[in-house]
């Protein structure tokens, strides 16, 4: 299984890959290190859509773990850029928080509360009624309904929290239209990091630790998949995680020091 792979950048996930919550997970931060020292490309790439790249790479950093906000790849940002690109200077309703917001207006689009083009959407802990009223007229009425990542639930320090597709779900139900998805397990948020890095699909290796969104985002963009059995993903519900998704990872290991032995024999 480990065979014919050429591996000349990573993308990586955060949450359960190298962190859990404030706790770094052992081996995260050497393994940045030595991607440093060797000069392999990385980037981070995340479907939090609430922060923003400069508060992703604190996050980081206050775990011991480098990072700078160039390196940070979010849904938000990826959503930013498909509606630039679709529409310049668009009008987006935003029902989100700083980190989406702060994308939106730094990739020129004007955020207004009445006749959108778009209803761009993230997770929004001061969600109310009156937004999925709004959300719901704006869509039926023909603005495009963008999604930053499906993700139902969240981890929180006192339990999980509903994620940024539950929002999702209820306004898809509402306005009878299905979003746009743009994090994972779609794969506009790796091509959007792959272009970041200017690297071709088959030249990286998506790691993750899990198989409905990290491993499937990757396999949808065409990149090799390493699965790290320290999170969502284990050898108890890997089988039919993998019977879920329908495809495989690429590469199997149970922590991250598995994955730099078999980095430093591929990069020879």
């Amino acid at each position: 299984m480990r065979e014919g792979i050429t591996i000349k950048s990573l993308l990586i996930d955060l949450d359960g890959t190298l962190y859990h919550g404030n706790r770094m997970i052992k081996g995260a931060d050497l393994l940045i290190s030595q991607l440093r020292t060797n000069q392999i490309p990385y980037a981070y790439v995340t479907n939090n859509a609430s922060r923003t790249p400069e508060s992703v790479a604190e996050h980081l950093v206050g775990m011991g773990i480098d990072a700078v906000s160039d390196e940070v790849c979010t849904s938000a940002l990826a959503a930013a850029q498909y509606v630039a690109q679709q529409s310049p200077e668009a009008r987006v309703y935003c029902i989100g928080e700083t980190g989406l917001r702060q994308a939106l207006t730094d990739a020129g689009l004007q955020l207004v509360e009445d006749h959108p083009d778009y209803v761009v959407q993230g997770i929004d802990r001061q969600f109310t009624y009156d937004k999925l009223v709004a959300a719901m007229r704006w869509i039926r009425e023909g603005a495009i309904f963008v999604l930053t990542n499906p993700d139902l639930q969240l981890p929180s320090q006192d339990g999980l929290t509903p994620g940024a597709g539950t929002i999702g779900a209820a306004i898809e139900a509402a306005s009878q239209v299905k979003p746009v998805v743009i994090g994972k397990p779609s794969s506009v948020l790796m091509n959007y990091a792959l272009d970041r890095l200017n690297i071709r699909a088959d030249e990286a290796l998506v790691v993750g630790d899990n198989m409905l969104t990290d491993i499937a985002a990757g396999a949808a963009a065409g990149c090799k998949t390493a699965l790290i059995l320290s999170g969502v993903s284990t050898r108890i519900n890997m089988d039919e995680h993998i019977r879920v998704v329908g495809v495989k990872p690429d590469l199997i290991f149970d922590n991250l020091d598995e994955l730099w032995d078999w980095l430093q024999e591929e990069c020879k």
